[in-house]
């Protein structure tokens, strides 16, 4: 195994996915700006937008994130462009 390429700054973070406030603590490198209160101790925080809680692979929860896919958007937004 390669010496010295790992980073240094390990340490605990909390998780939080803000599509359902669900929390969970990992160690990590993650740089954050927030920090969170848990059980009287103070960790940094870092939100996410989607996370195994939220995911509708992981939930077995199907949902629209939008009313129109990427298809639709394309067709619609070069339909002026067409060819008679």
């Amino acid at each position: 195994m390669k010496e010295n390429i790992h980073p240094e700054n390990y340490r605990f973070v909390v998780f939080k996915d803000i599509n359902n406030d669900k929390t969970f603590i990992c160690k990590s490198t993650v740089n954050t700006k927030e920090s969170i209160k848990i059980k009287d101790k103070n960790y940094p925080l870092y939100k996410m937008e989607i996370s195994s809680y939220s995911h509708p692979f992981f939930t077995g929860e199907k949902r629209f994130l939008g009313k129109t896919g990427p298809a639709e958007k394309f067709k619609r937004k070069y339909e002026k462009f067409k060819k008679l």
